[in-house]
């Protein structure tokens, strides 16, 4: 019996299923084997369930779990031969661009991102002509034929150091336009710096609205937790009155450990809650839980499925693939953006 593994992922469900957990075990023993066997890692995000989340010292899959600066950079560490990415498409794909000489297997191909289908590298272009010599600063969560037409890449925690190592006074940000209005406040008290803002958004934060306003009023005095992505006037009508923070997850989670509040509500994926009473099981964390529909794609079953496919015929079904020039041009702003962290 693995008991890491059952008291880690009860502390983050709250729950005890002993017939569910049982499910689960076999499969871990075997995804753990094949990683051997392969010289694999599991990279996991933290908006995959619970039981992805979870690192191998504490009796999970995970070799490393993180946001996308974080995921990005354990990307470019690995000796693996295999990197198996429990997160979405435009990650997994950074991963490739940063590793090419290594295989990158995602466990769901249509695990996708709003965010990152709202915009074109033609989208890109067409911006470039309009605001000519403006620099385009590019939110990960895009795809790489994206990347490829922009100057920089960025993520939640380090957009504003980017945006700040530009000398131009006008900035291009894409695609998420709520982040873009919530950075843009920041930019307001701290540079001269204007943004011109793409209407991408996601379809996760985008829906944080009067629920987390009903939330501040049921539970007065819990600390907030929202996310750059959540809709700039959620953001500024409820921590006009409450306190709490807007940023990346990195900086939501370094909020938590320094703060002093038993109480948090979380404005972001659900799953990140999970992540957090993993972290601090003494502390409540309040969510509407909205999940992102692309991540809950990525299974324990279809990671297991992906490391057996390996050196068999559906192997290709698995592979991130990001074909050249597309690939060379996409390095330059993600290397760009590692430079700059």
């Amino acid at each position: 019996m693995n008991d890491k593994f059952i008291k880690k992922y009860s502390s983050m469900t709250g729950s005890s299923n002993t017939a569910y957990i049982e499910k689960l075990l076999p499969l871990i023993e075997e995804i753990k084997e094949l990683k051997k066997k392969h010289n694999a890692v599991v990279l996991s995000h933290y908006y995959m369930t619970p039981e992805l989340q979870i690192e191998e010292k504490e009796g999970g899959i995970a070799d490393f779990v993180g946001d996308s600066l974080g995921l990005s950079v354990a990307a470019t560490k690995t000796d693996a031969d295999y990197i198996v990415f429990c997160g979405v498409k435009f990650m997994a794909e950074t991963a490739f661009i940063l590793n090419p000489k290594k295989t990158v297997l995602l466990p769901d191909d249509d695990a996708g991102c709003s965010l990152a289908e709202s915009i074109t590298g033609d989208d890109v272009i067409k911006l470039k002509s309009k605001y000519p010599g403006i620099p385009v600063i590019a939110y990960i969560n895009t795809y790489a034929e994206t990347k490829a037409e922009c100057d920089v890449c960025c993520t939640s925690r380090n957009a504003i150091k980017i945006a700040k190592s530009f000398e131009s006074k006008e900035l291009i940000f894409i695609p998420d336009q709520f982040m873009g209005q919530n950075l843009a406040v920041k930019f307001a008290t701290e540079t001269d710096k204007k943004l011109i803002l793409w209407s991408g958004t996601c379809e996760v934060h985008e829906q944080f609205r009067t629920n987390i306003e009903s939330l501040t009023l049921a539970n007065p005095g819990a600390e907030l937790l929202l996310h750059w992505e959540v809709p700039q006037e959620t953001v500024e009508s409820t921590l006009k009155n409450n306190k709490g923070i807007v940023g990346s997850t990195s900086d939501i989670l370094n909020y938590v450990e320094n703060s002093k509040s038993r109480e948090f509500i979380l404005g972001s994926e659900c799953d990140l809650g999970a992540t957090l009473k993993g972290m601090y099981p003494d502390r409540q964390f309040i969510t509407p839980c909205i999940m992102c529909r692309h991540m809950k794609l990525i299974t324990l079953q279809k990671t297991l499925d992906a490391l057996r496919s390996i050196n068999t015929e559906t192997e290709i079904k698995y592979k991130i693939k990001v074909d050249e020039p597309v690939l060379s041009k996409a390095y330059i702003p993600i290397k760009r953006m590692l430079d700059l962290s």
